[in-house]
């Protein structure tokens, strides 16, 4: 599955290279599915060219109002997949190889006992001034970097997890995009809509599970499209958001009033700092198994 907002550049590569190499002569996958988020871009058209089912967010799961996000998109596949394991790759993947595929399905189906796998990697950042230089060269030819898991990650999410779920201190890169799981965890699982959905994920995993059920798989090199500040704190605000809520919900905390749902900003101008204000409303959908249209989709299948 590819959650995909207009990335008409990559998109092509990757259900090709996914296509090719496995499905046509390594048949090992039955199905790509490419949930387009309203894309402005050829992204859909590319993607259904290159191979790929391409299905629009909002002519799935009907009943529910569309809200943006990749967790909103990843809840909606659940509603059109047919696979008893699911593969989760961004849409943005550059340099893109089959390996991460292969690399996120091999302890699912080596071990019965794992049902989420998650993927971390080097990512090729030169001009990270917190990097290690590894000494080696990225497919792109630059020099290949150990930066952590990026900044939302090393101030946000890893804190997060150490003071409070110190099971998982050990996921490398608990915020990447890419992992596979089984439908029968992901069907129990409640899916936030934007990005909280990775932290989401192992927490929820981790209370239902246990630690045994989790793997992390090394698929190489990662190159990143770095966002902005102003991006980044949006994120890190929901992230921290879905942190709460699970610490709320586990009887770990108690909160006495619900979060503001607004962020403000400031850049700088010419005549001093400007504000601006993001809503970082925090919405999550209910467990699939426990939606009538999921559910009567799966007997009939």
């Amino acid at each position: 599955v590819i959650p995909a907002l207009n990335e008409a550049e990559t998109i092509g590569a990757i259900v090709t290279t996914v296509r090719e190499e496995l499905m046509v002569e390594h048949p090992l996958i039955d199905e790509i599915v490419v949930i387009d988020g309203a894309s402005s871009d050829a992204t859909a058209s590319l993607a259904a060219r290159a191979g790929a089912k391409v299905f629009a967010h909002d002519l799935i799961a009907t009943g529910f109002a569309v809200l943006p996000g990749k967790g909103e998109a990843m809840w909606r596949s659940l509603f059109v997949t047919k696979g008893d394991i699911i593969v989760f790759l961004d849409g943005d993947l550059r340099n893109f190889s089959a390996t991460y595929v292969t690399g996120l399905l091999g302890p699912l189906l080596t071990d019965p006992a794992v049902d989420l796998v998650k993927a971390f990697y080097d990512r090729p950042a030169p001009h990270r001034h917190d990097a290690i230089d590894l000494g080696a060269r990225s497919s792109d030819d630059e020099p290949l970097i150990r930066s952590g898991g990026g900044r939302v990650t090393e101030l946000v999410a890893r804190p997060l997890l150490n003071l409070h779920w110190p099971e998982l201190s050990g996921v490398i890169q608990p915020l990447s995009g890419e992992y596979a799981a089984r439908r029968s965890l992901l069907e129990q699982l409640p899916f936030p809509t934007g990005y909280g959905i990775e932290l989401a994920l192992l927490i929820d995993t981790l209370q239902l599970r246990g630690l045994n059920a989790i793997a992390q798989v090394d698929v190489g090199e990662r190159p990143h499209r770095h966002q902005n500040l102003q991006a980044l704190g949006r994120m890190a605000a929901e992230i921290w958001q879905i942190g709460m809520d699970r610490l709320d919900r586990d009887g770990h905390i108690v909160t006495v009033r619900e979060p503001h749902t607004s962020l403000t900003q400031f850049e700088s101008t010419m005549d001093g700092h400007s504000a601006f204000t993001s809503d970082i409303t925090v919405a999550q959908r209910p467990p699939a198994i426990a939606i009538s249209q999921y559910t009567d989709r799966v007997l009939l299948d």
